[in-house]
């Protein structure tokens, strides 16, 4: 149903529509607009605008409700969340956002990635730690990730609030692989990021960026043999019953980012700032609580419906050998950042050192 849907969107860069349906948003955001003028008259209580990239219970809409409470429980302030294809897609809710038709939005860096190209550093593997209380850790602590990415939105008017991690990446392929040599011939199907795409190749698979609607399909008819998702969302898509071999490679995380109109919050009273920042610490902390056993709760209601499914947990040994591949898509990193992606990769590896040392 509306699940399988959900993914594309969700995972994949490209999102055609129609020009009936863009005269129609367009419609919809000038009626907005207007309707948000009006609204901007009561002084003291202001009605917010959030949008994220996901349907009703997924991370990021937990992170936004739990933002929203945080706001209506602390202020005067209201909070308005629109879910995913409400307001058009992932594109649309950032171009809304810098327009300052919204005032948050939740944006994964992959799609920010043709906007800040930095953003896409989270597909570099193994550059993130693997296990859950390390990566948490590893958001709260990293300078990389608290110092320099906000500068780098606060470029394109973004005032980042908050990157969190939604859940590790787990591959599902149509054999078991243990090493890159089994990756050989194999289609794995990404979502559309040239980054990505790297790091595929590395492994030693063809990387075949394909829209998210056709993933389950093209399994099930054996045009590619595998793809990439966490866990739950493995489980919601159904995926396992055409992709059936679970290999858990530890080489990345699903992150996500949470941001403001810069104009916006710069415009708020110091203790607007302060409810902000405190709203969205709260969700941060509330989220880390809630993915933590997601991934475990889905692997559970997988290996409950189907016999088929295996499970492969890469020894650190067989990680290794990944490892070694990814030198490769740091380079193609720096090539399409240049000086300033050297910089955060750089800092990216002392935040890792200094929480694994810990």
């Amino acid at each position: 149903g509306a699940v399988t849907i959900h993914f594309g969107k969700k995972t994949n860069g490209e999102n055609p529509m129609s020009s009936m349906s863009k005269f129609k948003k367009l419609a919809g955001i000038s009626a907005f607009a207007f309707a948000a003028m009006t609204m901007a008259n009561s002084v003291n209580a202001a009605n917010w605008r959030y949008a994220h990239e996901e349907y009703e219970g997924d991370v990021q809409d937990v992170f936004a409700y739990k933002f929203k409470e945080y706001i209506e429980e602390n202020s005067d302030h209201t909070l308005q969340v629109y879910r995913f294809g409400e307001l058009g897609e992932s594109d649309d809710i950032m171009e809304q956002t810098q327009a300052g038709i919204l005032n948050f939005v939740n944006q994964s860096p992959g799609f920010t990635g043709s906007l800040i190209p930095e953003a896409q550093i989270f597909f570099i593997p193994y550059l993130m730690p693997t296990d859950m209380d390390t990566v948490i850790e590893f958001f709260r602590e990293s300078e990389a990730i608290n110092e320099d990415f906000p500068k780098l939105y606060a470029e394109k008017g973004l005032e980042l609030l908050k990157m969190y991690p939604e859940g590790e990446m787990v591959v599902t392929v149509d054999e078991k692989v243990t090493k890159p040599e089994d990756f050989n011939n194999k289609k794995i199907r990404v979502m559309t990021n040239p980054l990505l795409s790297e790091t595929y190749s590395a492994f030693g698979a063809t990387p075949t960026p394909l829209p998210w609607g056709e993933v389950y399909g093209a399994l099930q008819t054996n045009m590619i043999q595998g793809q990439e998702n966490p866990i739950f969302w493995i489980e919601s898509g159904g995926l396992y019953e055409v992709s059936p071999n679970l290999v858990f490679t530890k080489h990345g995380w699903f992150t996500t980012a949470m941001m403001a109109n810069q104009d916006f919050y710069e415009g708020l009273s110091d203790e607007d700032k302060k409810l902000v920042q405190d709203a969205a610490d709260f969700a941060f902390e509330e989220i880390i609580v809630h993915i933590d056993g997601l991934a475990d709760e889905a692997l559970a209601k997988i290996q409950k419906a189907s016999d088929e499914v295996t499970v492969t947990r890469l020894t650190d040994e067989q990680i290794e050998a990944f490892k070694a591949r990814a030198p490769q898509v740091e380079e193609k990193f720096i090539e399409m950042t240049g000086e300033s992606g050297k910089e955060l990769l750089n800092q990216f590896k002392e935040d890792l050192k200094e929480v694994q040392n810990n």
